[in-house]
């Protein structure tokens, strides 16, 4: 099968690899009908993710259709419409009971990280009954794909562990896809203002779109004046951080009042200062994550009911093959405009 291969920091190609196959009675073969790329794909282009090896078959998001299963598996049939999480959860370790799949003991974010992803003609899918979701019927494709990583992420790292409440004065760092997730997420629990901050006007207008009413390009203006006049000189009740960079999560910190929430959920590939000097007597919380997924029922449930559009995340379209095209537009989204880019077959 074709597969988008890591070759190590800056080099991928597309290339001729083996079908996967079943290794453990619960996995499932799943046949991909529709892929993206993250920015957590980016990360890994970049180098900022060492175990990620040469050889990987890179990507950790799909919808596909069951070609066979273990004899373990038991929810799934050939033939079955299928939303792959990027996260695998056994269901059974400590963490999984506890609803953090992401922690999970043998599993967490596997997929195009330590064994081989989505981003290929058929994806082995470990734990298949607990790391997928049945599609239901008349539900596009692009639309649940949204539901496999970027849409939980914003909302549970993001919105969820922020403690978003409503009046809450909510700036958002960084208003790529996750950033609109998060974006879109607290919006559902009412929050006074949402304030969306970014270097790049396309994405402010973006934000705009999903639901930020104060948009900041901090190229041009001063946030934290900005909020600081918003709210009385008090700050943001939470800051979001949607980028992973050293200047952004020290942004979403300075931004948040006394007694505000800092939701970190951009992926790191250096070192951040956090200056305790001056933070330590503010009764700020500080939260980090990788996604769990355990909101995508809900998530699905308020798509498939008109409360969240999902389509709206796809900005670009390309056929299973054109992974080349679709990096590069994904890569250069500040030029291009792309916000999620779909690779269908």
């Amino acid at each position: 099968m074709r597969a988008l291969v890591y070759h190590g920091p800056g080099r991928k190609a597309v290339q001729e690899v083996p079908d996967p196959e079943i290794t453990d009675g619960g996995d499932a073969i799943v046949r991909v009908d529709a892929v993206t790329i993250c920015g957590t794909d980016l990360h890994i282009l970049n180098g900022d993710l060492p175990e990620v090896h040469e050889g990987r078959i890179l990507g950790h998001e799909a919808v596909g259709t069951v070609d066979e299963t273990g004899d373990g598996v038991h929810r799934l049939r050939p033939g079955d419409r299928v939303l792959v999480s990027c996260i695998s959860a056994c269901g059974t370790c400590r963490y999984c009971r506890e609803g953090r799949y992401g922690q999970c003991t043998g599993g967490g974010w596997v997929l195009g990280r330590t064994t081989d992803g989505t981003q290929a003609e058929y994806v082995r899918v470990p734990f298949a009954d607990t790391s997928t979701y049945l599609i239901p019927d008349g539900a596009r494709d692009e639309e649940m794909l949204m539901l496999a990583d970027v849409l939980p992420t914003g909302y549970e790292v993001g919105v969820l562990a922020g403690g978003v409440r409503p009046g809450d004065v909510v700036a958002v760092v960084g208003t790529g896809p996750v950033g609109l997730s998060a974006i879109t997420g607290a919006r559902l629990f009412s929050p006074s203002h949402i304030v969306a901050i970014d270097t790049s006007d396309a994405r402010l207008e973006a934000a705009s779109q999903f639901g930020a009413d104060i948009t900041i390009n901090d190229s041009r203006a001063d946030p934290l004046a900005a909020i600081k006049d918003l709210t009385g000189r008090l700050g943001a009740d939470v800051a979001i951080e949607a980028v992973g960079t050293p200047a952004t999560f020290e942004m979403a910190v300075q931004l948040a009042r006394p007694g505000g929430r800092i939701a970190n959920v951009g992926a790191h590939g250096k070192a951040a200062t956090l200056h305790l000097e001056r933070q330590w007597a503010r009764d700020i919380t500080i939260t980090t994550g990788l996604v769990d997924t355990s909101s995508t029922p809900t998530l699905m449930r308020l798509v498939l009911g008109g409360q969240i559009d999902a389509g709206r995340f796809v900005t670009h379209r390309f056929g299973l093959g054109e992974f080349d095209q679709a990096y590069d537009a994904f890569a250069r989204s500040a030029e291009t405009g792309a916000l999620k880019v779909v690779l269908s077959r």
